[in-house]
């Protein structure tokens, strides 16, 4: 037996419309699922990006209650070709890069906030193999 992937990622925000605004507009995620008042959920290639409000989940009645707090890090992988075009991208949003990093010599990653302070980073394909 083997676990494949990891299917979803959650993250846990404050503004459901901030959040749509940031993660369909900057990085062109497409919205999968929305419920006022409790979630939004985005397609990110095979994964999905679940964003909860946790003022509504931790209150939960039918799934295990559920919430956290503080800021989050997650990656988000792109081709080699459109690393720079991404960078490029998220700068032309208005978004801070906070520090681009070379691994193992080789791949090339940068990190940044969402509107939530959780930190995010572009990734180059084939960084992990």
């Amino acid at each position: 037996m083997n676990i494949q992937q990891i299917k979803e990622t959650c993250l846990y925000i404050h503004d459901l419309d901030r959040t749509e605004s940031f993660y369909q507009g900057v990085l062109d995620l497409p919205v999968i699922g929305k419920k006022p008042d409790r979630h939004i959920f985005f397609r990110a290639g095979r994964s999905v990006l679940l964003c909860f409000l946790p003022q509504a989940t931790r209150q939960e009645t039918e799934l295990p209650p559920h919430y956290a707090e503080g800021p989050a890090h997650l990656a988000f992988e792109v081709t080699s070709e459109e690393y720079q075009q991404w960078k490029t991208k998220i700068e032309a949003a208005g978004v801070a890069i906070l520090h681009e990093q070379i691994w193992r010599d080789k791949y090339a990653s940068f990190y940044f906030h969402d509107p939530d302070g959780h930190l995010l980073e572009i990734v180059e394909e084939g960084m992990w193999g």
